[in-house]
């Protein structure tokens, strides 16, 4: 079977096709398109041709490089001229029966040692080798669009693939610069499992009314150092990618709690609010741009604030929030108990507001909550629960505002916003390693290039601490006895023994 792969067939040439295309002819690949709609492959070859002229109009690539780009490109009348590929990849409709019967055709034009490869998002590469005569030649190879920018591919082995074809297509990938993963056929694979838990984890707080839609975004934006809020990002992929996604994940794991979608994004892609696409969806769009957009809820003036007695779960955070307090003007009490005026202001894990305030012993009508996972100096959360005072959440609200950093009001909820959507996140990825999905550099490199989060979900949870993650869920789980919060393996186990969540476990048998 090849292991070198210098001549590949691109069946599909759309958008993504055009793309893949590109990344293999630059990187010296001769590329050979096909696609069955009628000079669609050579429009293809025409519209590289004018991206790699502005490449080279902005000092991209060299006029020599655009020549041996183009060079690579060749346009395929009919499907038989990919007979000598060593690889062929097809790009066409997201459809299994599509997809099975086009390889089952590339099976009688190619030679034997020819691998063959599906683009796939979702299907399962086991289901599109089925009918293959040597399906053992067969792994998807999945590309994010646009392929150029997307620096991240996914290498996956179904249940028949051999491993050298496996290795042969990381070779290819990392031949094209890009970032070559390697995963398991499982639903979703690494990248669109892993960023399960980012968008369904907001829908749920957005029908528990913990917060406003603006609210949550501004909180895992600001405070949790994402690129866009869960619900900015829904409106920017479209419900009608969005939400099927979600759906088939669910069910493809037979209803696993983790994954449930929400009604609303159900209710939403049957109203047509599908996102930016549509001028409507969370927010709302005119030519793509928001409008009317929420505004961050105004600092409350407040003429006299009252003393301020603090409580943690450690001494770190104890004095972290002291210090913050001072900073901020505050006059601190340090007895044992609040004084009768004092604000109230503890810094749980996990715990809503209620338990709370039975937990240190406080009156709820002059209690509040402060996330103390977050980064302070970007973005303040602040829970109340359903006995605070008008009076002491605006005082708080005030007090956190006075150096002029963001401060969001939420109701009554486990973990704020940001601890159990963070806790969720590298819990599942947890979940994924303690699966064998991928390694836990193949997980951490595929969500931070693919889903663009700050860190790779592993490292970031090593940074949060597993132990402090382990503690959110836990108390998650047992207030609200959803299974969806229950902890993964690999992060009990890692957090109880104190080592890394990058730790592989030593192989068995």
């Amino acid at each position: 079977m090849t292991v070198s792969i210098n001549t590949l067939g691109l069946v599909g040439t759309g958008v993504m096709g055009a793309g893949i295309a590109q990344i293999a002819a630059q990187a010296g690949v001769l590329v050979r398109l096909f696609d069955a709609r009628d000079g669609a492959a050579q429009s293809a070859r025409d519209g590289l041709s004018a991206t790699f002229s502005k490449l080279v109009s902005k000092g991209k690539i060299s006029q020599a490089a655009m020549d041996a780009a183009l060079a690579n490109l060749q346009v395929a009348d009919a499907i038989d001229g990919l007979k000598d590929c060593d690889l062929v990849v097809e790009a066409i409709v997201e459809n299994l029966e599509a997809k099975r019967g086009l390889l089952q055709q590339l099976e009688g034009i190619v030679s034997a040692n020819c691998i063959l490869a599906t683009n796939t998002s979702s299907l399962s590469i086991t289901a599109i080798a089925t009918g293959c005569q040597h399906p053992e030649r067969v792994a998807g190879l999945h590309f994010f669009n646009p392929v150029p920018l997307m620096r991240v591919v996914e290498v996956i082995d179904g249940l028949a693939t051999a491993p050298q074809v496996g290795d042969a297509l990381l070779a290819l990938v990392a031949r094209t610069g890009h970032r070559g993963v390697r995963a398991k056929d499982t639903p979703g694979f690494i990248v669109n499992h892993a960023g399960r838990a980012y968008g369904t984890e907001a829908l749920k707080m957005l029908d528990e009314g913990i917060a406003e839609r603006g609210d949550i975004d501004r909180i895992l934006r600001e405070g949790a150092g994402f690129r866009m809020g869960p619900l900015e990002l829904l409106d920017l992929t479209g419900l009608d990618v969005s939400h099927p996604v979600m759906e088939s994940i669910y069910n493809q794991f037979y209803q696993e709690p983790r994954y449930k979608p929400s009604p609303l994004t159900r209710q939403m892609l049957v109203g047509g609010r599908l996102g930016r696409k549509t001028g409507h969806g969370f927010y709302q769009y005119e030519n793509g741009q928001r409008v009317n957009g929420p505004e961050p809820q105004p600092v409350p003036s407040v003429q006299q604030q009252p003393p301020v007695w603090i409580a943690a779960e450690n001494n770190e955070d104890y004095e972290r929030l002291s210090a913050l307090m001072i900073n901020l003007g505050a006059h601190l009490e340090s007895g044992a108990q609040p004084s009768s005026e004092a604000l109230c202001l503890l810094a749980p894990y996990g715990r809503d507001a209620t338990s709370a305030c039975v937990r240190f012993d406080t009156d709820p009508a002059r209690t509040l909550c402060i996330d103390l996972l977050t980064d302070l100096s970007r973005h303040r959360t602040l829970m109340q629960n359903p006995l605070t005072s008008p009076a002491m959440r605006d005082a708080a609200h005030a007090l956190l505002a006075a150096d002029g950093v963001g401060v969001t009001m939420i109701g009554d909820s486990v973990g704020f916003v940001a601890q159990r959507t963070l806790a969720m996140v590298v819990n599942l990825a947890c979940d994924i390693a303690q699966q064998r999905i991928a390694s836990v550099d193949d997980i951490d490199q595929a969500v931070h290039l693919g889903l663009g989060y700050p860190h790779g979900p592993l490292a970031w949870g090593d940074a949060l601490g597993p132990r402090r993650l382990l503690t959110i869920l836990q108390r998650m789980s047992e207030l609200t006895h959803d299974p969806r919060y229950r902890p993964s393996p690999w992060l009990r186990r890692r957090a109880m023994l104190g080592v890394s969540l990058r730790h592989e476990e030593p192989t068995v048998g």
